[in-house]
């Protein structure tokens, strides 16, 4: 579908239509945006439980009008205290973390805490809505059971051999023993009951309560070296974001750990391709326009860039060997614009970064946009499910590298790498645009897709999203590191990009290894456009 939703009062967007809909009906009660983003990360967990839970991380952007920037949230957790190199060493994983299994499941789960963060930053707008109410929809669905979608299926049969071996996923996902069919009715009452527990005894009890103990109970019986004290010592913080201005307006993304720095820095390099070719640059084939050759090298050549700078940089922000903003600064993107040769590829890969997410967005009546990024990791993160509660834990410690070097090596009480990263626009002729996607190594490559498309190239927003797509790099686990492109591309951009020296290799024309896009965009009227990836299962709610 190319057609883009319009409404006036508040709009939602999901990878699950069903979440959407969670989302759209707490902004019908009166609800802000950050509760309606609350309620359908919640009923994600319930209802796309493939890609995110409550057992994960998230990033938040949250935007009041009137306001210069967003306020950031990183809620990631970090490495169990009795986490080191030598614990693994002697485990047997002596070159990197684990990808599943107890020895994955090494970083504290931060989601939960994300949820506290935003809602009490948001009591200054007004009543709130109970908890209860924000979470009773994912509980439905995580009680009374859900259809299972085809990418849960799909998900599932290709790691079942892996997946069933891990404490707690078979008796959780695997009914009857078997994988579920799409369309199956899959029920998750443990979860259903962790869901009730928080909404009657508060989100910290996630962290300090009754179901904190009952994780530590089940992680310690799995063999996760997690512990009750690392779940009491997590707390989210508010961050300041990192911003990079363009002639556009101000594009606003997450600091480390997060990758945002990489998806601005995309975005910093492609600006002075552009502009240069506007000018008359030597050496281009053909001028700038949208899903040309063009386009997509500058963009890919851009990205090899970003990612060669931020595998340096980016990890436990404590232990950075810059702040991530100077890497924003304009004399080091004019470079890096400089080091692209507009004919030909550089030569690839590096060290890639897999991962499955749901990116969640909301403007609510009165303008305020939330854009939210929320995950497990990898598919079923790392694939123990804790029985008392249900829950999935993340195996995000495979960012860490177990070399002892650079801001993403492994020790006790560290913030691993993060794929995630959610982005928000404030353009200058007045829009807010929160966007983002899943997809590991291909977030920040379909966030340049989606914003060139639509703020550059002035492509309806809907278009932006569904229009074919490219991914340079490793994402849902895969080890691919070609330059993929749907099959949906003139075949001129194929062969263009063959003869620059990029290995292409042509997917399905909408393949979900391309990631869940979304986008919303607040004109300054009011009127509210959105975007659901047709990739996907989810949807925009409006009213």
């Amino acid at each position: 579908m190319l057609h883009t939703p319009r409404a006036r009062r508040g709009m939602v967007v999901t990878p699950h239509h069903l979440a959407s809909q969670a989302g759209l009906a707490i902004l019908r009660e009166g609800g802000n945006a950050v509760e309606a983003v609350v309620a359908a990360a919640a009923t994600l967990c319930a209802v796309y439980p493939h890609m995110t839970g409550l057992g994960g991380d998230g990033f938040w952007l949250i935007h009041e009008p009137g306001a210069p920037a967003p306020v950031g949230i990183d809620a990631s957790g970090r490495s169990g205290a009795a986490v080191t190199v030598d614990m693994l060493r002697a485990a047997g994983h002596a070159h990197e973390v684990p990808r599943r299994g107890p020895l994955a499941a090494i970083t504290v789960a931060g989601a939960v805490s994300g949820w506290a963060a935003a809602l009490d930053h948001a009591r200054a707008w007004g009543p709130a809505l109970p908890l209860a109410r924000l979470l009773e929809e994912a509980e439905w669905h995580a009680r009374h059971g859900v259809a299972v979608t085809a990418g849960h299926h799909a998900l599932v049969r290709a790691n079942l051999q892996t997946l069933s071996a891990q404490p707690g996923f078979a008796a959780q996902f695997l009914p009857g023993g078997t994988c579920p069919a799409e369309g199956a009715t899959l029920r998750l009452p443990a979860l259903a009951d962790t869901l009730r527990t928080l909404a009657r005894r508060g989100l910290d009890d996630f962290y300090r309560g009754q179901l904190a103990a009952a994780m530590a109970a089940d992680l310690a019986e799995a063999g996760s070296p997690l512990t009750a004290a690392d779940l009491a010592e997590h707390r989210a913080s508010l961050v300041a974001p990192l911003s990079l201005r363009l002639p556009q307006g101000q594009v606003f993304n997450l600091p480390p750990p997060s990758q945002g720095v990489a998806s601005l820095c995309i975005l910093g390099i492609f600006d002075r391709l552009r502009r240069a070719d506007l000018t008359g640059g030597a050496g281009r084939p053909e001028t700038f326009a949208p899903d040309t050759f063009t386009h997509v090298h500058a963009v890919v050549e851009a990205t090899k860039r970003a990612f060669r700078m931020r595998d340096g940089l980016v990890g436990d922000p404590d232990h950075a060997p810059y702040p991530a903003a100077e890497a924003l600064r304009a004399d080091r993107l004019d470079a890096l614009a400089r080091d692209v040769d507009m004919a030909r590829a550089l030569p690839w890969p590096a060290p890639p970064s897999g991962g499955d997410t749901v990116w969640l967005g909301a403007v609510d009546a009165q303008g305020r946009a939330v854009s939210c990024i929320q995950s497990i990791f990898f598919e079923f993160g790392s694939g123990v499910v804790l029985p008392r509660t249900g829950i999935a834990w993340q195996n995000r410690g495979c960012g860490f590298n177990l070399r002892g070097v650079g801001p993403a090596a492994l020790a006790p009480r560290r913030k691993p790498f993060h794929t995630l990263n959610p982005a928000m626009a404030l353009l200058a002729d007045g829009r807010v645009m929160p966007y983002g996607t899943m997809g590991g190594e291909g977030q920040p490559q379909t966030q340049a897709a989606v914003f060139t498309r639509h703020v550059v190239f002035g492509q309806p927003l809907q278009r932006a999203v569904s229009a074919p797509r490219w991914l340079l790099g490793r994402t849902w686990g895969d080890d691919a590191v070609s330059l993929r492109l749907e099959g949906r591309f003139d075949p001129s951009v194929a062969d263009g990009l063959r003869a620059a020296g990029h290995p292409v290799r042509v997917v399905d024309d909408y393949d979900p290894v391309m990631g869940h896009a979304g986008a919303i965009v607040r004109h300054p009227g009011g009127t509210l456009e959105g975007a659901a990836d047709p990739r996907g299962d989810g949807c925009v709610a409006a009213w």
